[in-house]
């Protein structure tokens, strides 16, 4: 017997494990979502265990890999920044106004902290609010925004 991904009526994903079980409401997790999108995934529970693990995303059938996308879509909303506009003081707490890929935003740095090089030139930019905004590639950003995230770091 072998796994499946599916929807039910109410349009949860339900897991079928290899041993016939049914597991409602589960959830895809990626194992590096910023570094290596594509290198593992897990099925996990409502409660957070693991159900299953994918090493590769190729390894998903496709009409499974459907339906983990779409719910990857809903819980990894993670705006990129284009461009920084404007702080307001350099000093934190501090307010910018900021470019995304999602549109024109204000957000707030509690702390100079809440910049985290994830890998190479590649940030992590946390507001106050808890929401995360990733910089893809600092090197990449604009003269005016270089400047005004390199007074952060």
């Amino acid at each position: 017997m072998s796994q499946r991904l599916e929807r039910d009526t109410l349009g949860r994903l339900v897991f079928k494990d290899p041993n016939g079980k049914m597991h409602t409401g589960v959830y895809p997790v990626r194992a590096f979502p910023i570094t290596a999108p594509a290198a593992g995934l897990s099925i996990m529970d409502q409660s957070g265990k693991e159900l299953w693990w994918y090493a590769s995303i190729a390894a998903i059938p496709e009409s499974e890999l459907a339906l983990i996308e779409e719910e990857m879509t809903a819980r990894e909303f993670m705006p990129v920044i284009e461009k920084i506009i404007q702080v307001s003081t350099f000093a934190t707490p501090s307010i910018w106004d900021i470019e995304t890929d999602k549109g024109p935003t204000r957000i707030r740095l509690k702390g100079e902290e809440d910049i985290r090089r994830i890998a190479g030139n590649t940030l992590l930019i946390a507001d106050s609010n808890g929401l995360q905004f990733l910089i893809k590639d600092s090197t990449a950003l604009d003269k005016n925004s270089k400047k005004l995230l390199d007074r952060f770091r």
